[in-house]
């Protein structure tokens, strides 16, 4: 398994990570991502250790608690030191006025919520699941910082900000002199590349690591779906437990994306699933991909997506399939590439 360092930060990470919003099915969206419980939980955590996947992802959201209870009781054979837990919050969680955002008050509780939940004495990577644009930034921050110093936080890390969000972010840590956010984990993948507009160009210059979240966009790029054919029944999309909404698919463009993926999956024998991961990893800023699995199999398929590179001209192929014209003002920005200069995508 191949590691790479999270953003400036000295902590290294695989380039694949396991999501566990699969664990739990508490509610009829999170049943229709899956609902594993402990003892095939635990097979999965086995198959990733096995695979030098030490790196679980979860959130205090994902089926109200359920999902953090059985990771932890998932990963309770292996020595703490040799795992690396994720967790967010921000999102609603429990009752009450002050059941969500990224205040000190809820921010304080959540943490000590999570902690238990996945019987350990700290997080590696704590996530602000969302911008909480009412709170001001500086308690967010000064309390994160403080969880840091108290050692209940290892890292810090931001998830689906804009980037003037994690810019103002960055800023605010460097002149207070506090903990930063060392990764954003936002989504990405062939059927939606927004992220490198200006989320990617952001992470270039300060140094802050991509981890991917639904690589597959919700399980579009695995290889059922097709032009002109129904959706699968048993799909995410179908059952209404995407997290990426169908309106934001470019139906043309996104067909056009798995007819590359055809070609180019004919060419080096690996499943669709498998190039639409490994396009990811020669993306620039991308640090972990979380792949997430309904039972082993799944699992098993997907760790395969490493140990091999897809050529550049297979990724230019790949690129040009699934390219949409920009918003302003990027389209702008992009008429003077000396000026605003593009990420290099090809080696």
């Amino acid at each position: 398994m191949e590691y790479r360092q999270l953003g400036e930060s000295g902590l290294e990470v695989p380039v694949l990570s396991f999501g566990t919003a699969t664990f739990g099915g508490g509610n009829e969206f999170f049943k229709a991502w899956g609902s594993t419980q402990v003892a095939e939980a635990t097979r999965m955590v086995d198959l990733c250790m096995d695979a030098g996947v030490n790196f679980f992802d979860t959130a205090d959201v994902y089926s109200q608690g359920l999902s953090e209870e059985i990771l932890g009781q998932a990963i309770k054979g292996y020595s703490r030191d040799k795992i690396l837990i994720s967790t967010k919050a921000t999102f609603p969680f429990g009752e009450g006025p002050n059941n969500q955002g990224s205040s000190r008050f809820h921010l304080t509780r959540q943490i000590e919520s999570s902690l238990k939940r996945l019987k350990t004495d700290y997080i590696d990577i704590y996530h602000m699941h969302g911008f909480d644009g009412n709170t001001p930034v500086e308690e967010t921050l000064h309390t994160l910082d403080g969880l840091v110093q108290s050692g209940k936080i290892r890292y810090l890390a931001a998830s689906n900000f804009s980037g003037w969000h994690l810019m103002k972010s960055l800023a605010v840590s460097e002149k207070r002199g506090w903990s930063r956010y060392v990764a954003h984990q936002v989504y990405y993948s062939l059927a939606n590349r927004e992220y490198e507009w200006e989320l990617m160009p952001l992470g270039l210059d300060q140094k802050v690591g991509g981890i991917i979240w639904s690589p597959l966009s919700a399980g579009r790029l695995g290889g059922k779906y097709r032009r002109n054919k129904p959706l699968p029944p048993e799909s995410r999309v179908a059952q209404g437990g995407s997290p990426v909404p169908e309106a934001v698919i470019n139906e043309e463009v996104f067909y056009n994306t798995i007819d590359a993926m055809d070609e180019v999956a004919a060419e080096t024998g690996k499943t669709l699933a498998q190039v639409a991961i490994n396009w990811l990893l020669q993306r620039p800023t991308v640090s972990s991909i979380i792949i997430g699995a309904r039972n082993e199999e799944q699992l098993k398929q997907n760790l395969e997506a490493v140990g091999w590179n897809l050529t550049t001209e297979q990724v230019k192929k790949l690129d040009a399939a699934s390219e949409i014209p920009t918003i302003y003002p990027y389209w702008h920005q992009r008429q003077n590439t000396k000026l605003n200069p593009l990420p290099q995508f090809y080696k």
